[in-house]
């Protein structure tokens, strides 16, 4: 049997651009955590680096970073932007509180209780939920862009979890490690119902502050939007 294009469907998670975030604030499910001025760059750069690509589907979280990053996207394609709140950022105990480099939540006796089983992980959504949900969203994005390609932003622990389940890689895992820069793209691609690959790419790395990037270091006096990276980011 001879695959065509009509039998393969692309699905790309992305994750959203930078966020302002000048206090250092694990904003995970929170309102009001908006895009930066770059990362309103970040999502404008990879709305042009798709905008030639056969995309029928835009969807993002709900969370406002997820929705600007998106916007762009959906605009370049003349769609209109779908909701999915399975794409949401992972659930966390350490929500509101900040991750500065030697100071932050980690330091204060009261929240080690949380920390105590990272294969779960103890301090939040687990990571088995994460996988339901995202793989959901993924096989739904599949459905409505069948043949074609799909855009769904999301956030980088849930789409380095749902990799991590396809790729058949343990769930738990050094968060240093993460492949999920800002504005980056995942990409499964579908042969027919079945996932036969998985792709990743960064159209707008050069927008990315190092000591933002995989696998860099934290930074004191930097707003490391990596800080609580465990946590969800």
């Amino acid at each position: 049997m001879t695959t065509t294009d009509k039998d393969l469907t692309v699905v790309h998670l992305m994750r959203h651009g930078e966020v302002a975030n000048p206090d250092g604030v694990l904003y995970g499910r929170l309102s009001g955590y908006h895009l930066s001025e770059l990362g309103r760059q970040m999502a404008d750069r990879v709305a042009e680096h798709l905008s030639s690509r056969d995309v029928t589907h835009v969807v993002a979280s709900p969370l406002e970073r997820a929705q600007e990053t998106a916007t762009p996207i959906a605009k370049a394609h003349g769609l209109d932007l779908a909701t999915d709140g399975r794409l949401i950022e992972a659930d966390n105990v350490f929500q509101g509180k900040t991750f500065g480099v030697g100071d932050g939540a980690l330091k204060k006796p009261e929240n080690w209780k949380h920390l105590v089983n990272p294969f779960k992980p103890s301090w939040g959504e687990p990571y088995v939920d994460q996988v339901v949900r995202m793989k959901g969203a993924l096989d739904a994005a599949r459905d409505r862009a069948r043949g074609h390609e799909a855009v769904l932003v999301s956030h980088q622990l849930p789409i380095w979890i749902v990799r991590s389940y396809v790729e058949r890689r343990r769930l738990w895992h050094d968060p240093r490690k993460r492949q999920c820069t800002l504005a980056s793209l995942t990409s499964f691609t579908y042969l027919g119902d079945t996932i036969v690959s998985v792709g990743y790419s960064e159209p707008a790395i050069d927008l990315v502050p190092e000591h933002l990037r995989a696998g860099a270091k934290p930074v004191k006096g930097k707003n490391n939007t990596g800080q609580g990276k465990a946590f969800g980011a």
